[in-house]
């Protein structure tokens, strides 16, 4: 797991990530880039996959437009989807990868799917969250 941690930790460095926590022996990263939309992402590597968890907003009552948009909403990403957490009020954008061949490209196309969801669907995200 040590060489996939370290190399997944190289990866943000040269994406302009901050680690601002981690956790080697658990193989957990929590990382920061505001002008991409990301905060307090937590990456968790164990092998042999990487998890990505990203915290949208939590659900304020059970609306099924709500849900049903942020399911339709689903095709349209490129990588990973929302989800709800284990106890239902907290919608995630969660992806998983492989550790075995992770490079630099698939990271980023991962984090930047993230960015473009944010930055295409931010009004409706914050009437959710309202």
């Amino acid at each position: 797991m040590a060489d996939s941690y370290n190399k997944v930790k190289e990866y943000l460095n040269q994406l302009n990530y901050s680690v601002i926590g981690e956790n080697e022996s658990e193989g957990m990263l929590i990382i920061d880039n505001e002008n991409e939309g990301i905060k307090n992402m937590v990456l968790v590597v164990d092998d042999p996959i990487i998890i990505m968890e990203q915290m949208i907003f939590k659900v304020k009552g059970d609306d099924v437009n709500m849900y049903k948009t942020l399911l339709q909403k689903n095709q349209d990403i490129l990588h990973g989807a929302f989800v709800l957490n284990q106890a239902g009020d907290t919608v995630i954008f969660r992806d998983t990868l492989q550790s075995e061949n992770i490079d630099l490209n698939e990271l980023a196309g991962s984090l930047n799917s993230l960015s473009l969801l944010m930055s295409e669907f931010a009004g409706q995200i914050i009437k959710f969250s309202a």
